[in-house]
């Protein structure tokens, strides 16, 4: 699971008068994004071959204890808008890989689990995944994650 993004003290608020990213460089921010939408795309096509989307996956996995997660939860801890994240768990649920409960201490909070179809189906997906990972890091030829980096964006 991805932690949150949280500032870091080593990092200033303020930028520093002329201080610019080499024209030539690409920032981080770009190189970032351009691997993760790369990984992403290539990831969900395999995820799609066996009926599944990129984010429903994410949410399978966040669902695999016991103890399910409100849907407030899996927003945040997944970064997806909440009625976006209520469709996917809708579908879900429809497939049968997911149920919703409600809570039994605080009957208003309704919280999603993994059934245990779902947690078959997410052992094949989540082999799909780290067969793609492995296939991402040995055409990079290393788990450097600046290398990785670099070989992904073609920088």
């Amino acid at each position: 699971m991805t932690p949150p993004v949280t500032p870091d003290a080593s990092v200033p608020d303020t930028v520093p008068a002329g201080a610019q990213a080499p024209a030539d460089e690409p920032l981080l921010i770009e190189l970032l994004t351009l691997a993760q939408r790369r990984l992403a795309r290539d990831l969900a096509s395999r995820l799609e071959a066996e009926g599944c989307t990129l984010d429903q996956w994410r949410v399978m996995r966040c669902l695999t204890d016991d103890a399910g997660r409100s849907m407030g939860d899996l927003a945040q801890a997944l970064l997806i808008p909440q009625a976006s994240l209520s469709r996917i768990v809708d579908a879900l649920t429809e497939a049968g890989l997911a149920y919703r409960r409600q809570d039994e201490q605080d009957r208003r909070r309704i919280t999603a689990h993994l059934s245990r179809r779902g947690q078959v189906r997410l052992e094949r997906l989540d082999a799909l995944a780290a067969a793609h990972d492995a296939a991402v890091r040995t055409a990079c030829g290393t788990t450097d994650p600046g290398r990785l980096l670099r070989h992904l964006t073609g920088a």
